[in-house]
């Protein structure tokens, strides 16, 4: 009977060992998602905003480009900056099996970096103040459902679905206004838009969460790690734009 007491108990603290080691490396995997989509975002920012300095120059009559602000934002190299960070991410999302961590991680901040010079013409559009202040609501924001995506015990498959279609849906609604040039259409997508990332962002950080494995290697680890950071990046800038829409204040 001592023997089976012990035995028992053997087993019962070796499960233990593995529970909190599993907990432990789910964590660290985590954390360096983490630090990757922010690493990416802080990468972005400062690109926008060098770009912008580089682009634009103050004078008596206002804000005026400089004939690399020509380039960029009228000229041949604007389709470049749009259709370049599309041609990464598919690269990225259907080539990752094929990429070594190390690779995977780089181009994924060369897409953070190229994002970043696309979005400097926010910087034209909507005032200093405004955007700083519609970012930290979206950290905020992001911040408070990817916790929630993390800790909650509720499955949120049928969300993720439901939030994809709806993703497809304001895609072609958005090419769909390219034409129409409709301000309701262009508000109603951004409502939608903010529903939608807010719900990618819980279901994405649950899924990142329930990909891991304590038996993954160090390359399988490292690129879990960097499509995990890519898809909340990606959920984060969606929704600072989505908001920066919706409560950016337009240069007068």
């Amino acid at each position: 009977m001592s023997d089976f007491d012990r035995n028992v108990a053997s087993a019962r603290t070796g499960y233990r060992t593995d529970q909190v080691a599993i907990d432990v490396g789910l964590r660290a995997h985590m954390i360096r998602v983490y630090n990757y989509m922010a690493a990416g975002v802080a990468l972005t920012g400062l690109v926008a905003w060098f770009t912008y300095s580089a682009a634009v120059v103050q004078t008596g009559a206002g804000l005026q480009l400089t004939s690399f602000g020509q380039q960029i934002f009228h000229g041949p190299l604007m389709w470049i900056l749009v259709l370049a960070p599309l041609g990464l991410v598919m690269l990225l999302s259907f080539g990752i099996n094929r990429l070594s961590a190390g690779t995977a991680l780089t181009l994924f901040f060369v897409y953070a970096g190229l994002l970043g010079l696309s979005l400097a013409s926010i910087l034209l559009v909507y005032t200093h103040e405004s955007i700083a202040r519609v970012f930290f609501i979206s950290a905020a924001t992001f911040g408070a459902m990817s916790l929630y995506g993390y800790t909650t015990q509720r499955d949120l498959t049928g969300v993720g679905s439901f939030m994809f279609m709806g993703l497809i849906g304001i895609i072609i609604a958005s090419l769909v206004n390219v034409f129409l040039q409709s301000t309701g259409l262009g508000w109603a997508i951004s409502v939608i838009g903010v529903l939608i990332f807010v719900g990618l962002t819980a279901y994405d950080t649950q899924n990142i969460k329930e990909m891991y494995s304590s038996m993954d290697d160090g390359t399988i680890a490292g690129r879990k790690a960097v499509m995990g950071a890519l898809r909340l990046y990606l959920d984060f800038i969606n929704l600072f734009l989505m908001l920066l829409r919706l409560f950016g204040d337009r240069r007068s």
